[in-house]
């Protein structure tokens, strides 16, 4: 997270927490469900308004998730522009190698609203075709409560601000709908999405280098990062050195001259 998003973050915080019950922000958080089943029999509705199953959404592909709200004024957008700014990095395509969908925890609000987001965002992702990829879904209160209960994210209304208070990150969904893996924050490296869209893909999509990459690294539930697993690495770095010094030596044996 940057020093600006922690900045907006903890303003965010600093005003529910003066303007709530405490026993608000104790109910919010973000708990780790890895391996759980997202209920692909939800219906929600699309920016058009008309019904969609959720399960509908997955073709093959992973999917990354997010739970927002399109009135928030602040957590919600720094985590929509973070998400972006992260898949403008990646080689993948939002559409063809991994999908997003985009959830609001407001029952209130409508498929316009999803609509406005939807053209704000496909258009900053710039990518053509790239509208085949994003979804922005509304709902009602129960099909809402029943998703973010199976993938572990707790929030709450403020009636007093009119806001919800809930935490910040996206969920890595494999192509058939369970938790792989979660980012934390409103900053996402390119680099942990890449890791986290390969895995939950099962190495449908990647390189051979991201998959030697996930041997080297491994993913901290607690932070929602990828960081270097220092055995494998040196492991991997001493198969390599011996595969180097096998060819060097067999190349300087063909090259010796005959008796």
């Amino acid at each position: 997270m940057n020093k600006r998003a922690l900045v907006l973050a903890l303003l965010f915080w600093a005003a529910s927490a003066s303007a709530s019950p405490r026993t608000i922000l104790d109910s919010i958080g973000f708990d780790q469900k890895l391996g759980a089943q997202a209920p692909l029999d939800l219906v929600f509705r699309d920016e058009g308004g008309k019904p969609e199953r959720l399960g509908a959404l997955f073709h093959g592909r992973p999917v990354l998730l997010a739970f927002v709200y399109y009135k928030c004024p602040m957590l919600c957008t720094e985590t929509l522009n973070g998400l972006v700014r992260a898949l403008r990095a990646l080689s993948f395509d939002a559409g063809r190698q991994f999908d997003v969908v985009i959830l609001s925890i407001d029952p209130r609000e409508t498929p316009a609203l999803a609509a406005a987001k939807e053209r704000v965002y496909v258009e900053r992702y710039g990518r053509a075709g790239g509208a085949r990829g994003w979804n922005f879904l509304t709902g009602d209160e129960a099909s809402i409560r029943r998703l973010t209960s199976a993938l572990g994210f707790r929030y709450a209304y403020d009636p007093e601000l009119d806001q919800y208070a809930h935490p910040a990150g996206l969920v890595a969904l494999t192509p058939a709908g369970r938790v792989s893996k979660y980012l934390m924050g409103v900053e996402f490296a390119a680099g942990d999405v890449r890791l986290a869209l390969v895995e939950a893909s099962a190495g449908a999509i990647g390189t051979p280098i991201d998959r030697l990459v996930l041997y080297c690294y491994h993913y901290d539930p607690m932070t929602g990062r990828y960081g270097p697993r220092i055995l494998r690495i040196l492991q991997a770095a001493g198969v390599l050195t011996i595969a180097g010094l096998a060819a060097l030596v067999l190349g300087m044996s063909r090259r010796e001259p005959a008796a």
